[in-house]
C-alpha cells in the first residue's frame, strides 16, 4: 500500500527568539526540516506533505526544491489541528507517517520501521525512555507494565502527578493507517487546559475501537531531540557531529579531537588520514590516502589526492566549480584556493597565497603572498612572492599562459591576456604587458638611478 509522509513545520518557535522560522535553523549546515526531508527521501512515499504556518512562504521557498507537498496550518491550533489540514489531500488507503520538522536527527531506518510496523492496520508510536521526559507526552500502558499495550497518550501539562513519574516518553511521530486516522482526526475536541486538538488524542479513539496501539522505541535518544532553543540547538550540533567523528573513526580516519571537528556536508576519506582539530568541511570534500589536515582549515567541495599536506588555517572554497589538489601537493598555512582551482601533483601553494580558476602543472611553486587568477601554469614554475596575474580590465576577465621551467621573479604584474613561453624569466618588479618568448629574459622596470650627495630633507627647528 501507499506510503504518505505528513512532517509539521508550522510552528513559530517562540524560545528560538528569532525571527526565522524555527524549521530553517540550521544543523551541521542544513535546516532542520531539510534535515528530515533527506531522511524520508529514501523511504520513496507516494506524496510528502509539509505542513507550514509561521513564516510559510519562507519555508515553502527554502524547501521547494525537495518536492514536496505544502498545505498551511493557519492559525496554529495543535498537532491535531494540524493533521486536519492534510485530510483533503491524503489518500483513503494506505500507511500515513507523521514526522516533526524540528526533530532532525531521525534516521531511515527508524522512519522504515515505524511505517511498516503499522502495515495498514495498526497506530504506531514511537516512543524513548528518557531520564527526564519533561515535556513529553507520557505513554500510559496497561497495568502499567513496560509490556502493557498502549492505552493513551497524556500531554505533559495534562498529566497528574503520578503519570508525569512515567519515563517512557511519546516522540510526537507516529505511523497509522491513513482512512483511520483521516477519521480520527477529524473527530478530534479542544477541551483540554491548552484549547488545542491534541493528535495524540487518537490513541484513545483506536483502543475504543480495538486497533491494535503499537509502542516501537527508538534506538537512542539523539534521533528523537527536538529543538525548541538555541541552548538545544547547540546540543544537538555536537552530537550530531560526535556521531559523524564516531563513523568517520571507524573507518580508519585519525580525528586530533572528536570533540573540535566539524562537518557540514558529505566527507569521503581514503586510508591513513589525519584530520588536525577545529577543521570544518562543507559540501563534498575527498581526501585520499595518507592526506594530513592541519589545524584550523575550512574545506569545501574539494578533492585532494594521496600524500597532499593542507597546512594550518588554510582556506578551501570550490563552490560548484570544485577545487582538485594532486598528489603530494604541500598548501598553506594561510593559502586561500578558491572556485577553479586544479592544481598538479606536488604543487606548493604557500602563505597568503591566492589561486582562483587556474591550472599548475606538476611541481610549481607559488610560495608566499602571490596571486593567481585565470590562469594556466606549467610544470615546474616557480612564481615569485609579491607577484599577481592582473587579469580583470574592469569589464572582461583574461587569461594568462606560463609555460613550463618558467621563472617569475618576485613583486611582478602580469597583464592578461598574456603568454609566458617555456623557460622565460621574468625579472623581479617587471610589469609584463606583451607576450615573453621561450627561453627569453623579460625585465619591464624603470632604470635604477644613484645621485650622489643626495641628502634627506631636514625637519625645521
Amino acid at each position: 500500500m501507499a506510503l504518505n509522509i505528513v512532517i509539521m513545520a508550522a510552528g513559530k518557535g517562540t524560545r528560538m527568539k528569532s525571527a526565522l522560522p524555527k524549521v530553517l535553523h540550521k544543523l551541521a549546515g542544513r535546516s532542520l526540516l531539510q534535515h528530515v526531508l533527506d531522511c524520508t527521501a529514501p523511504l520513496q512515499a507516494a506524496q510528502r506533505i509539509v505542513i507550514t504556518g509561521h513564516g510559510a512562504e519562507q519555508v515553502e521557498a527554502a524547501t521547494a526544491a525537495s518536492g514536496a507537498r505544502f498545505v498551511r496550518q493557519m492559525p496554529q491550533l495543535g498537532t491535531g489541528h494540524a493533521i486536519q489540514q492534510t485530510v483533503p489531500v491524503l489518500p483513503d488507503d494506505g500507511t500515513t507517517l507523521i514526522l516533526n520538522g524540528d526533530v532532525p536527527l531521525i534516521r531511515s531506518e527508524t522512519a522504515r520501521r515505524l511505517a511498516e510496523a503499522c502495515s495498514d492496520r495498526a497506530l504506531v508510536l514511537l516512543t524513548i525512555d528518557l531520564a527526564d521526559p519533561t515535556g513529553y507526552g507520557r505513554i500510559v500502558r496497561e497495568g502499567g507494565r513496560a509490556d502493557g499495550a498502549v492505552q493513551a497518550i497524556v500531554e505533559h501539562k495534562d498529566a497528574t502527578p503520578e503519570q508525569r513519574l512515567l519515563r517512557e516518553g511519546y516522540t510526537g511521530m507516529m505511523a497509522a493507517p491513513t482512512a483511520l486516522l483521516k477519521r480520527w482526526v477529524m473527530a478530534l475536541s479542544n477541551n483540554n487546559a491548552q484549547g488545542e486538538y491534541y493528535l495524540t488524542d487518537i490513541v484513545a479513539m483506536a483502543v475504543a475501537e480495538g486497533v491494535p496501539v503499537l509502542g516501537l522505541k527508538a534506538a537512542d535518544e539523539t534521533e528523537v531531540l527536538g529543538v525548541n532553543s538555541p541552548l538545544q540547538l547547540a546540543d544537538l550540533e555536537r552530537r550530531y557531529q560526535r556521531r559523524q567523528a564516531e563513523t568517520l573513526m571507524e573507518a580508519g580516519v585519525r580525528l586530533a579531537d572528536p570533540a573540535r571537528f566539524d562537518l557540514r556536508g558529505e566527507l569521503v576519506c581514503g586510508q591513513d588520514v589525519e584530520i588536525d582539530i577545529n577543521s570544518l568541511f562543507e559540501g563534498r570534500v575527498e581526501l585520499g590516502d595518507g592526506v594530513r589536515i592541519g589545524a584550523n582549515c575550512v574545506i569545501r567541495n574539494a578533492r585532494i589526492a594521496a600524500g597532499a599536506r593542507i597546512h594550518e588555517f588554510t582556506h578551501i572554497d570550490g563552490e560548484s566549480a570544485g577545487v582538485s589538489i594532486g598528489e603530494g601537493a604541500l598548501i598553506g598555512p594561510f593559502a586561500r584556493l578558491r572556485p577553479g582551482a586544479q592544481l598538479g601533483a606536488e604543487v606548493h601553494i604557500g602563505n597568503f597565497v591566492e589561486v582562483k580558476n587556474s591550472q599548475l602543472g606538476r611541481g610549481a611553486k607559488a610560495n608566499h603572498l602571490a596571486y593567481l587568477g585565470d590562469a594556466t601554469v606549467g610544470e615546474r614554475v616557480n612564481y615569485g612572492a609579491g607577484s599577481i596575474t592582473a587579469n580583470y580590465d574592469g569589464a572582461n576577465k583574461h587569461r594568462t599562459t606560463i609555460g613550463d621551467d618558467v621563472h617569475v621573479g618576485s613583486n611582478c604584474v602580469l597583464v592578461a591576456p598574456v603568454t609566458l613561453g617555456n623557460g622565460a624569466t621574468v625579472g623581479g618588479g617587471s610589469t609584463i604587458t606583451r607576450d615573453v618568448g621561450a627561453g627569453e629574459l623579460a625585465v619591464a622596470r624603470g632604470r635604477q638611478t644613484a645621485v650622489a650627495g643626495w641628502k634627506r630633507p631636514q625637519k625645521k627647528r
